[in-house]
């Protein structure tokens, strides 16, 4: 069915037990994010706060808690949306199948967006950005944000709905040096479509007018985090999947979605930021206090019985991972059959996204000779870290699997079949003084750090360790098995600048005799093995490769970096490292009796 606002597809989730209303009064500072992660935690329902405090609006929250209940809220459009997507990789596939592809046309015609009368409904009334419920998630943070809003922009060399932008850019609605009611911040990071469009105005010494939409139908939320293919509109892709074409108007020369909740109106003005943050982000720690553009309030609109969404992130899983699992189900092959002789990619969530990507893909340059090297597979991964936001990859591992058995989804495999073949002589490509998302601290200031590409293809070398062997355990630290052929070490028993000097001289035979190709450092080896996905965080997060990576026996090589045995990775905490998220016991105790009531 095609929701016409959020309110229609929170009724249908009740209609089917997914959907937990939320009577008492709950306060939006800090204890609406705790119900929502407890209950996100336990793949709980869709949640709608009936009573905020301070706020006459209600609230829902962990709409796509799941990716079942994705599934469900688009049961009837997400096959269109996959066929569509299929058409556009592929043309040719529509005139194989003309008679199915007719069938698409009705569906096809809701990505035009449709232009309406001003009187709609998210125009009922004008408030304040106090009227708002002013959702404060984490204990350091800023003050309250927008996390599921849909940022939209135009290009100012180009004016009008078809060379819009659409985006999840987080709003900072107060704290810090704004001005209530006044001044709002602007969050967004690299390589994303509303940088280009305030570039364009700032050269034309313009403000950029920026509409933010909360709410409406839930496709909107999507379309606005969706990487879509060159050429096709958020706002095209927000028609197909709502079901529905995208409604818009226009007031005071601003775009209006006249099927959002409530519409947040204003401008930017070249050269005026403030400083915005802190705020818990989905890697797991607080992204800092930073200077980011300043939006004026112009207006802001709320329909009548407007429902406020939101989300809460943190360390992942999360809601957000949701997304990401929907927009796969969606996009399948999309990203590598844009790039040649790519067969699959991974950003792996239990890591924060950005920071580990797996890929596979293909050897075909030299089939005449015996030898198996990477080479194509090197041609790939820079393919990949050009590639919008999969530039942002830090850790980018990649290999060639001719049997076309081996998954990127599939975690624990891929490492051990990469570990099994890597040559640390030859197989590790270091980009340093890069720029890396704008989210993670491993790097010495925001935006900058450095790259590793892991590239390994070939026979298998060696059979990978399945216990700690006994030269490390010589060391006499706390050591854990992590996953074959990787070792956490407890950093706080061994000086991390001298493992070199304790392995020195045992790197081929921890390596190509004992199977041990990884070493991780970290305040907590036990913690660490106790799960995968501890593991990926802690070790992909907390690391720069060019400064915390490191081998033992390494050497240089006309300018390239290898060792002779295994790799050590630095996981531990650093000075310059954001905080870990934490949660308020006090806030958390109430929770506790909060969600009593309703069998949490």
């Amino acid at each position: 069915m095609a929701y016409s606002n959020l309110e229609e597809c929170l009724l249908d989730l009740e209609r089917t037990g997914q959907l937990l209303r939320i009577k008492e009064e709950v306060d939006p500072n800090l204890e609406m994010a705790a119900i929502h992660l407890r209950i996100h935690e336990q793949k709980g329902p869709a949640i709608l706060f009936e009573k905020v405090k301070g706020s006459k609006f209600r609230a829902a929250s962990n709409i796509f808690g799941t990716l079942e209940r994705s599934q469900f809220i688009f049961r009837h459009t997400l096959p269109v949306v996959k066929q569509l997507i299929d058409i556009k990789i592929d043309p040719a596939s529509a005139l194989k199948h003309p008679i199915k592809s007719l069938g698409i046309l009705p569906a096809a015609l809701t990505a035009l967006p449709k232009k309406n009368p001003i009187s709609k409904p998210v125009l009922y009334e004008e408030i304040n950005i106090s009227d708002l419920p002013l959702i404060k998630h984490w204990p350091m943070d800023g003050g309250p944000f927008v996390t599921l809003p849909q940022v939209y922009t135009e290009d100012a060399d180009k004016p009008g709905i078809a060379n819009s932008n659409l985006g999840m850019y987080r709003i900072q609605l107060s704290g810090n040096d704004y001005e209530l009611n006044k001044e709002i911040g602007l969050h967004y990071q690299l390589h994303r479509g509303i940088g280009v469009h305030q570039t364009k105005a700032n050269k034309k010494g313009l403000p950029l007018k920026v509409s933010c939409f909360v709410g409406g139908p839930p496709a909107h939320s999507v379309a606005a985090v969706m990487p879509l293919p060159e050429g096709l509109s958020e706002m095209n892709f927000a028609g197909v999947l709502a079901g529905k074409r995208f409604g818009y108007t226009y007031k005071d020369g601003f775009c209006i979605s006249t099927d959002a909740d409530f519409v947040i109106t204003g401008e930017v003005f070249p050269g005026e930021n403030k400083p915005e943050g802190p705020f818990g982000d989905h890697l797991g720690y607080y992204s800092l206090q930073h200077t980011f553009p300043l939006m004026k309030v112009h207006k802001v609109y709320a329909r009548k019985d407007a429902i406020w969404a939101f989300t809460v992130v943190g360390r992942p899983p999360q809601e957000d991972t949701s997304f990401g699992q929907l927009i796969h189900a969606m996009t399948g092959s999309a990203v590598s059959n844009e790039i040649p002789g790519l067969k699959e990619v991974h950003a792996v969530d239990a890591s924060g996204v950005h920071p580990l990507l797996l890929a596979i893909g293909s050897e075909r340059y030299t089939p005449y000779l015996n030898n198996k090297i990477p080479a194509e597979i090197l041609t790939i991964a820079n393919h990949i870290l050009g590639t919008g936001q999969l530039s942002l990859a830090k850790f980018l591992f990649i290999t060639a699997d001719d049997t076309n058995q081996l998954s990127a989804h599939e975690v624990a495999t891929y490492f051990k079949y990469i570990l099994e073949r890597i040559d640390l002589a030859s197989d590790i490509h270091f980009y340093t003084k890069t720029t890396i998302d704008t989210l993670d601290y491993s790097g010495e200031k925001i935006n900058n750090g450095s790259k590793v590409v892991i590239a390994a293809y070939g026979d298998v070398r060696r059979t990978l360790a399945t216990k700690v062997p006994d030269v490390i355990k010589d060391l006499q630290v706390n050591a854990q098995l992590v996953l074959p052929g990787i070792i956490a070490l407890n950093a706080n028993l061994i000086n991390t600048q001298g493992v070199q000097e304790k392995l020195k001289g045992l790197g081929a035979n921890l390596l190509e005799k004992q199977g041990v190709v990884m070493l991780i450092l970290t305040e907590d080896a036990t913690w660490m093995g106790e799960h995968i996905n501890n593991f990926l965080w802690a070790s992909f997060t907390r690391t720069n490769p060019s400064h915390d990576m490191d081998g033992v026996d390494s050497y240089y090589e006309q300018k390239h970096w290898g060792c002779k045995g295994p790799l050590i990775f630095d996981a531990t905490i650093k000075k310059h490292h954001a905080p870990i998220l934490v949660k308020d016991p006090v806030v958390e105790k109430r929770v506790d009796e909060i969600l009593a009531k309703y069998n949490f």
